[in-house]
């Protein structure tokens, strides 16, 4: 039996999206056999072609290593990204046998093993390079001890002084408003022995140092050839202008004349993350004394190890971590001494806290997707049914901004959200997977959705805390991530001071270095100043 003219038509539309939504269990059941081949060998065709494009990765197309999910570049399964685990391993730990080169014999074709791949950085066995600095000296600071260590007795400015070391120290400075600009100092750092005059000892004077700290390999000291304010500057460049290593270091050879190696600047940057690290106990304080509270997370990259850069933001402080994507975070951020409202997406670990907002943005996206689906019957219509209930009560909302109702919302429109919670409830074992997890997530989190309807002053998406992850993001396609511990930690830090000083109208830069001026004498860090009126 030939395909009628219908079927033709039909096969002849397959490409087409509203056709594709018209084809159902019922007009399959109505073909005949014949036809049902006909059809089948198209859909098939479509299949193949679709597959193809849905297996398509930055390895054997065109797509741009961005496009990637993170599972995807991880290699976690579909279960493992589900619940948000991570893999035992990393990607360096499995890709060994790839990164020495051989087959799955462990041999080359020839017989021998093939050389190990090479690592970025200097090589085992390679000439090192000296400092070439060559600066004039713009200035000489000597350093005195201002107490005898014997007597105690003070010492004079005029007390005898004789120099036993000393350094050089490069910073920047930066004109007052009526002059304007950018230079370079050098000054010449003496430390010796001052004379008591009265009982003849001997008080040597030291570079300041802060105490060693297990979680830290970087030093933070006095004894730096990069001054408090350079530091700040290359995590400037580093963190807010997104530059690399390279890059930064181009920077300054072109514009400031000096001469400083990528491992210099990446230990500057290093050290100013540890010497910020004592604000953070300020920020997580602040954070659980405010009345509303975003929290996000990205995936990020350490290594070739799965994991996420989590955002907590309130009005007036941005904190960052990197970690696991697990309760564990959030319980070390906000524990259970949090009683303000937390604005967050439908992550299952938020569900734990009590006055908990849900991302209406978040939600309108997904029933979007569900009215465009290619499932005409229940997903599409369970999906319009969503986006025409969430745009309404949405308008409510703004207008109970503008002035309280005469009827409040909740009442006004609790019959209306009756029915929807029955339709979400019927679609709870929906074949259509998607479907069933978004009637799922309506009802697992009735209460942080709907709450707003009481409080129409509450915010209805989870923007301010995606807005403060979208530089980072980008910071983390052009780095592809960090490569320790110690950087990751280092990141975190500073973009929770460098964004929360921006909140609050102050430059982060002439903080940052009086932080790291102080920590390296082994003194306190100066607290965050107050918001800017």
């Amino acid at each position: 039996m030939k395909p009628t003219n219908d079927l033709k038509q039909l096969l002849h539309m397959l490409v087409s999206d509203e056709d594709l939504r018209k084809l159902d269990d019922e007009r399959l059941e109505a073909l005949s056999l014949t036809q049902l081949q006909a059809l089948s060998k198209q859909l098939c065709r479509d299949l193949k072609e679709a597959r193809d494009r849905m297996n398509q990765n930055p390895g054997n197309s065109s797509r741009p290593p961005s496009t990637q999910a993170p599972w995807e570049s991880w290699g976690i399964s579909a279960g493992e990204k589900s619940k948000g685990e991570t893999p035992n391993t990393g990607a360096h730990e499995r890709g060994n046998d790839v990164e020495r080169g051989e087959s799955s014999a462990g041999k080359d074709t020839t017989g021998t093993t093939q050389q190990q791949k090479r690592r970025p950085g200097r090589q085992k066995g390679a000439q090192g390079h000296g400092r070439k600095l060559e600066m004039v000296v713009t200035g000489e600071t000597v350093h005195r001890a201002h107490q005898c260590a014997r007597c105690a007795a003070p010492l004079e400015a005029s007390a005898p002084f004789t120099a036993t070391t000393g350094f050089y120290v490069v910073d920047v400075e930066v004109g007052p408003a009526e002059a304007p600009g950018v230079r370079l100092s050098n000054t010449k750092h003496l430390y010796g022995d001052t004379h008591c005059c009265h009982c003849g000892h001997l008080t040597p004077s030291e570079p300041g140092r802060c105490p060693p700290e297990a979680e830290w390999q970087v030093p933070l000291s006095e004894r730096h050839l990069a001054g408090p304010m350079l530091v700040s500057l290359l995590a400037c460049l580093a963190l807010r202008m997104r530059l690399s290593r390279a890059r930064i270091q181009e920077f300054l050879r072109d514009w400031l004349s000096l001469e400083l190696s990528i491992g210099t600047i990446n230990r500057c940057v290093h050290e100013a993350g540890r010497a910020v690290a004592p604000v953070e106990d300020q920020l997580v304080k602040e954070l659980l004394d405010s009345g509303q509270l975003h929290a996000d997370e990205t995936h990020w990259k350490e290594s070739g190890l799965a994991l996420w850069l989590w955002v907590f933001s309130s009005a007036t402080v941005s904190l960052y971590l990197i970690g696991y994507r697990t309760a564990e975070i959030i319980d070390n951020v906000l524990g259970s001494s949090y009683r303000g409202w937390l604005m967050s997406d439908g992550y299952a670990v938020y569900r734990s806290y009590q006055h908990r907002l849900r991302c209406w943005a978040h939600l309108i996206r997904k029933a979007r997707g569900l009215a465009e689906s290619m499932d005409g019957r229940r997903a599409q219509r369970f999906g319009q049914q969503a986006l025409a209930l969430l745009e309404a009560l949405m308008k409510a909302v703004y207008q109970a901004r503008e002035g309280p109702p005469s009827v409040p919302l909740p009442e006004q429109y609790a019959a209306l959200l009756d029915e929807f919670k029955a339709l979400c409830e019927s679609h709870w074992d929906c074949e259509h997977s998607k479907t069933q997890a978004l009637a799922r997530e309506f009802l697992n989190d009735w209460e942080a959705i709907w709450i707003v309807l009481q409080y129409p002053q509450l915010p209805l998406t989870n923007n301010e805390a995606e807005r403060a992850l979208r530089h980072w993001v980008i910071a983390r396609r052009i780095s592809y991530g960090t490569r320790t511990e110690q950087g990751s930690r280092a990141f975190a830090l500073l973009a929770s001071v460098i964004e929360t000083c921006r909140k609050r109208k102050i430059a982060p830069w002439p903080y940052l270095a009086s932080v790291i001026a102080e920590r390296r004498k082994g003194n306190e860090a100066p607290p965050l100043p107050a918001a800017a009126i």
